[in-house]
This record gives C-alpha cells, structure tokens and sequence, in this order.
C-alpha cells in the first residue's frame, strides 16, 4: 500500500470530500502528489470529483456507484471541514431549512469566510450555489447568532407562513442554539438597521436571555 494511500484511508472515510491542500505529508512534494492521486485514480483506489477534489468509493448499490454530491462538497468547502467551521446557509435555504419558507431555491446560498469578496454562482456537480463573503469571521462560536441576523435581515420575504408561525420557529431557534441578548449584540451593528424592526415585531426581545 502506498504512503498516501495508507494516509488517506486513515485520515479520511469513504465519500468524504479530500482537498489537495488539506493533505500534508512529509517530503512529498504537490507535484508528487498530484501524479500519486492520478495514479490511485486511474486504479480505482480513488475517485476524482473535480480538479482537486477527490473521496474514497463506498459501496453502492447503483450500478454506476456512489457519486459524491455538490450538495456535500459545497458544505466541506464553504461551511464546515474536519472540525472548523467557517459559513452557514442563508437566504431561502436556511428559511426553508427552518420551515419558514415552503421554496426549495434553485440556488443554494452560503455566506462563508472562503468566499472570494465578489458574490458569484459557482457549479458543484450539477447543482449551483451563490455563495458570499461573510461580513464577519465565522467560527464555532458565532456561527449561529450570525446565520439568525442574516435571516431576520430578511425575514418578511423569506416567511410563507403567519407571523406567529414563523415566530415560533425562530424562537426555537434561538433556545436551541442557547442565543443570548449578549450575542445578538455583539454583532447586530455590522447589519442592516432594519434587523431591530424584525426583532421588535416579533417580540424576540423577550426570548432572549
């Protein structure tokens, strides 16, 4: 078994997205890499999702195989990698992934700290995602305060529902995620003034602890 094989196996589980620059090995060199992932490739003993994107097959039941997703390799990529987070989902996807909006967007929507300044659409497999540069560093820590102001930003468009209905959804938001006033106003300033409106309406003031 070859060393990077070897550290792959150990270090990564089969249909998990593997960035060329996330590997590390000693004394070996990119362009020696690159040649070693072509070659573990052409084998089979690995499997190229993109230039610089690869995972380790699984069992499948599909006669083609096991695809790795754009869905998958855009959360490694833009929200969450080996243990350090760095975006969340935004826009129509978070409302829809909270139940405040029925619209399952074309586009996926990301604000992460791996964006480029520029919002642009990028193409993951067969699926697209607009993804942005957050307006703060994300981490473990505000990561879920920041994906709630972004949502009430927004929230009149986002709602399908009553305003009770999508108050409710986000209360439980914020007591699932443990969100006090303190961190509501550690970063509220850095967004639209229009947040504070959002939040008085929805007598959010009074969830918070």
């Amino acid at each position: 078994m070859s060393e990077i094989l070897n550290y792959l196996l150990n270090n990564y589980k089969p249909g998990e997205p593997i960035f060329i620059a996330d590997i590390k090995i000693k004394d070996i060199s990119g362009d020696n890499l690159k040649q070693q992932l072509k070659r573990l490739t052409d084998i089979g003993e690995l499997q190229r999702f993109e230039k610089g994107i690869y995972y380790l097959p699984r069992e499948s039941r599909l006669k083609k195989g096991f695809r790795l997703s754009g869905d998958i390799v855009a959360r490694y990529k833009y929200v969450s990698r080996r243990g350090k987070i760095m975006g969340y989902y935004s826009g129509y996807t978070f409302a829809n992934q909270l139940g405040i909006s029925m619209q399952v967007p074309a586009k996926i929507e990301i604000v992460s700290n791996e964006s480029a300044p520029v919002v642009r659409d990028i193409n993951l497999g067969n699926q697209t995602f607009t993804v942005r540069k957050s307006r703060i560093q994300v981490d473990e820590n505000n990561q879920k305060v920041l994906q709630l102001l972004e949502l009430l930003k927004d929230v009149e468009e986002y709602s399908d529902g009553t305003m009770d209905q999508t108050r409710e959804r986000i209360v439980k938001y914020i007591k699932d995620s443990k969100i006090t006033r303190k961190d509501i106003d550690r970063y509220i300033e850095e967004f639209p003034v229009k947040i504070y409106k959002s939040i008085y309406e929805m007598r959010l003031e009074n969830v918070l602890a």
